[in-house]
């Protein structure tokens, strides 16, 4: 693993199925739990999970080894030359390729608003590919609000001449929804909001990410995924939701867990869309649960061995952390 700079995680390129060059970190080694893969949310990259990845693969007592990719034209992977291709198909392909190159099978996935989207895309079409979900901030249902808030700002964001700035522009777009983060905290967002060139901010993402979400018409009904999410029943589901989102309702949670009998869910207090997953707490939380759902742990659920249950984690369930 490069530890170069104490940097903590390896870096990764591999080539899309279309030639893009794409990027993803690496941490831990493998072992006896299974390995994570953390997608990130729509104009987001690996960063957003370091905490997370970093407390994982260093687990005291169970470490793990954690992909986290950056979906073409985010973060360090190439910007498509063809905005159609931003799309959660194409990106699910593009995972499912890195999957296939490091032999990951029956992973853990932990997904993050467009992440989940995505899981939920490739519990559908390749159901061996993953062995339980965190879905964190998303649903099946989307609000619409959410959606236009998103659709506002995806690729219109203008560019911030210092770092000082670009702090004061993500505290500005998210303090209504994250209400308790100190000034040291919206520094490391706008660090992982932006990449950095010549020790100045630069773009994170390619803004004609934008133009792929202009195609969606919120004046019309937005369309749910409940026929993808009946392709999770056979795994355990822990659903976080931000106590201020605005992308995901309470109501949707809760008929989640109406229809999903392993599912858990948490609400994470202060925080909107989406829960940030580095504090201790949420942390802990889905640790617990890849813990408990690791095939050498869960117990068996009728004699089937690798069907795992949510044997405490059930517990959470309307918890807020």
């Amino acid at each position: 693993m490069d530890e170069a700079g104490g940097q903590g995680w390896e870096d990764i390129r591999f080539t899309s199925h279309d030639g893009l060059t794409l990027y993803a970190r690496r941490y831990g080694e493998p072992s006896r739990a299974r390995p994570v893969v953390c997608l990130a949310g729509l104009t987001r990259n690996s960063a957003d999970f370091h905490d997370l990845a970093s407390f994982l693969a260093n687990h005291p007592s169970r470490p793990r080894e954690v992909y986290c990719p950056d979906y073409r034209g985010r973060g360090k992977s190439d910007w498509d030359p063809d905005w159609r291709n931003y799309s959660p198909f194409i990106e699910l392909l593009d995972v499912l390729d890195l999957m296939a190159i490091r032999g990951l099978h029956r992973a853990a996935v932990i997904g993050t608003s467009r992440g989940g989207i995505i899981s939920m895309l490739m519990a559908l079409m390749r159901p061996t590919a993953l062995s339980s979900l965190v879905l964190n901030d998303i649903g099946p249902e989307i609000e619409t609000a959410g959606l236009a808030r998103i659709m506002g700002y995806a690729g219109k964001i203008p560019l911030p001449a210092n770092w000082q700035e670009a702090r004061d522009l993500v505290r500005s777009m998210n303090k209504r929804f994250f209400t308790n983060l100190s000034e040291e905290e919206w520094a490391d967002l706008a660090g992982q909001f932006f990449a950095e060139e010549n020790g100045r901010p630069a773009p994170g993402y390619d803004p004609k990410l934008g133009s792929a979400l202009s195609e969606i018409d919120i004046s019309q009904k937005i369309p749910t995924m409940w026929q993808q999410f009946e392709g999770l029943k056979n795994l355990p589901v822990l659903v976080l939701r931000g106590e201020n989102s605005d992308l995901l309702s309470a109501k949707t949670v809760a008929e989640m867990a109406e229809r999903h009998p392993r599912l858990a869910s948490v609400t994470v207090h202060a925080q909107g869309h989406a829960p940030l997953l580095k504090d201790r707490f949420t942390i802990g939380i889905i640790a617990d649960f890849l813990r408990e759902t690791d095939p050498d742990t869960a117990p068996a659920r009728n004699g089937e061995a690798g069907r795992t249950q949510l044997p405490r984690l059930t517990a959470l369930e309307d918890t807020q952390v």
